[in-house]
């Protein structure tokens, strides 16, 4: 497996105080979809068709989301988010907005974690990060970018955003 961490080259690629609106994690969730089902025994939820997810600037749109929310722990839930693409936006505290694509997103929201799985895609201004897997931590602000088993890592910078460093 090939692994690319490129934490150093992220904060080339996105200033690092800019990857995400720091209070976004403590507002509210809003969830629109054509369809929901909740099984109260699991305590999990699964919204289906053209579903949008709201949370401060934070914007999920997929064709289904699942939100696990462990028994009697609010603010622990676990959002795993499908489509093709499944598409995200944010805006960060410069006021710049930090883009997402890939086939399944799971968004950990106590540990303010983002796994981006399958032709992940994730931009800001012009520049780009292309990879079969990418994990982002917005605790720490570490970004790892994998290629899988047959592919490689692509990186975008556009020089514009190199000069302004």
């Amino acid at each position: 497996m090939k692994l690319s961490h490129v934490s150093l080259l992220a904060s080339l690629l996105f200033s690092a105080s800019s990857w995400a609106l720091s209070s976004d994690t403590e507002q509210p969730i809003h969830i629109n979809s054509n369809s929901q089902n909740f099984d109260m025994q699991s305590n999990q939820v699964t919204f289906t068709g053209d579903v949008t997810l709201k949370q401060g600037s934070i914007e999920i749109f997929a064709d289904k989301i699942v939100m696990i929310r462990p028994q009697g722990k609010e603010g622990r839930e676990v959002l795993e988010a499908y489509g093709k693409p499944t598409r995200f936006s944010q805006l960060t505290d410069d006021g710049k907005t930090l883009k997402g694509k890939a086939n399944k997103l799971r968004y950990e929201l106590e540990n303010e974690f983002l796994k981006m799985t399958d032709s992940a895609e994730l931009t800001q201004d012009d520049s780009i990060i292309k990879g079969k897997v990418i994990t982002y931590n917005m605790k720490t602000q570490k970004l790892i970018a994998d290629g899988g088993k047959d592919d490689r890592v692509t990186t975008i910078l556009q020089p514009s955003q190199l000069n302004n460093k």
